[in-house]
């Protein structure tokens, strides 16, 4: 399939009071057009990080683009100017933030916000533009479209304001949709609305969409392919098949033994033992070594490269090295191996049949 964006190697820092901030580490990934990629991680493992360099919209004060590339529609947007990045920005990749009240302006009416990119990218008139906006704010499941046009964001709930960002996103119809944490702050009722309304989306629009969360649950249901982010790198990446029931590196496994689960009947939930690393002074080697029970001596010596595990699916672990130990993963990890076919634990549970 082609290839919407394209990320290569890219390394930035942060400079603070404190130092210098090593916040991403070599990152390499890439979209396809029309599918959904989840990038999960911990709080503070470079996802935001990462998708706000896409939008170039970190502070140029304080980032220092060291390596890499960003490649979108044959140009680096690391490379280009302030005033072609505008013309991107908004149009061909938006970008739907965390927090929707935040993101609105509160002086402005729900129909002026959704009408000025379209006024401004699209060239729209007036009228053409006001059209359009409720055509959005119907697409988006909004009740009384046209009665909303001429309110303000603080008459809204919390989930019809997410819907109203979503609208804004959408309505120059981008190439790339970047979805931070869209559904944080909402409930449980709402979630599930929010991510039901931009599957349906998807599909109606044939975007594509980088869906950054710490929720796996929340993988399950909206992501083709998913992007496991630790200490401002890319550790494992696979589709939503191959990394929840064929994980290979172990802070994958940590994080999917931390989801609850019915079937393990299990009455506490794993935690991961430690806290991320200190990117000021970041590890040599595998950054999550010091949290790991299944850490090779190699770990805290070279940092491990992204092996193959099929065509789709790789991860940057040395137990995927040929003549590293075999170890047997978490007990809720084995569990989901068995129903994957082709890992070891599939073939033990089935006699080698597929």
């Amino acid at each position: 399939m082609e290839k919407i964006l394209e990320v290569k190697d890219l390394e930035l820092s942060f400079d603070t009071f404190a130092g210098e901030v090593k916040a991403i580490r070599g990152v390499n990934f890439d979209v396809l057009k029309g599918e959904t990629l989840a990038i999960v991680g911990e709080s503070g493992s470079g996802k935001s990080v990462t998708t706000k360099s896409i939008m170039r919209l970190l502070p140029d004060s304080s980032t220092r683009y060291k390596n890499g590339a960003i490649n979108f529609d044959g140009k680096n947007l690391l490379s280009i100017s302030e005033k072609e990045m505008q013309k991107i920005r908004g149009k061909d990749i938006s970008m739907i933030f965390q927090d929707p009240m935040t993101s609105l302006n509160p002086t402005m009416t729900i129909g002026k916000q959704i009408m000025e990119p379209l006024l401004k990218h699209r060239g729209l008139s007036k009228k053409e533009a006001r059209t359009n906006a409720i055509e959005l704010l119907t697409l988006v499941g909004m009740p009384e479209p046209e009665a909303r046009m001429k309110e303000y964001p603080h008459q809204q709930s919390g989930g019809q304001r997410q819907r109203i960002v979503i609208a804004i996103a959408l309505a120059c119809n981008p190439k790339l949709l970047i979805a931070d944490e869209p559904t944080t702050a909402l409930d449980v009722t709402i979630q599930a609305q929010i991510l039901e309304l931009m599957k349906d989306l998807q599909k109606k629009i044939s975007t594509s969409i980088i869906f950054i969360t710490h929720d796996l649950g929340v993988v399950a249901n909206v992501a083709d392919r998913v992007a496991v982010m630790y200490g401002g790198q890319i550790v494992e990446v696979g589709t939503v098949d191959e990394i929840f029931y064929n994980p290979q590196h172990p802070y994958t496994w940590g994080l999917l033994s931390s989801m609850p689960s019915l079937d393990l009947g299990e009455d506490k939930l794993y935690a991961i033992p430690g806290t991320p690393p200190d990117l000021l002074n970041p590890p040599i080697g595998d950054a999550f070594a010091l949290r790991s029970e299944y850490a090779l001596a190699i770990d805290l010596e070279e940092r491990p490269p992204l092996f193959q595990v099929s065509d789709t699916h790789y991860a940057a672990t040395w137990l995927l090295h040929p003549e590293a130990p075999v170890v047997t993963p978490p007990p809720a990890i084995v569990e989901r191996m068995k129903k994957f076919p082709g890992s070891r634990y599939y073939e033990e549970k089935h006699g080698g049949e597929s």
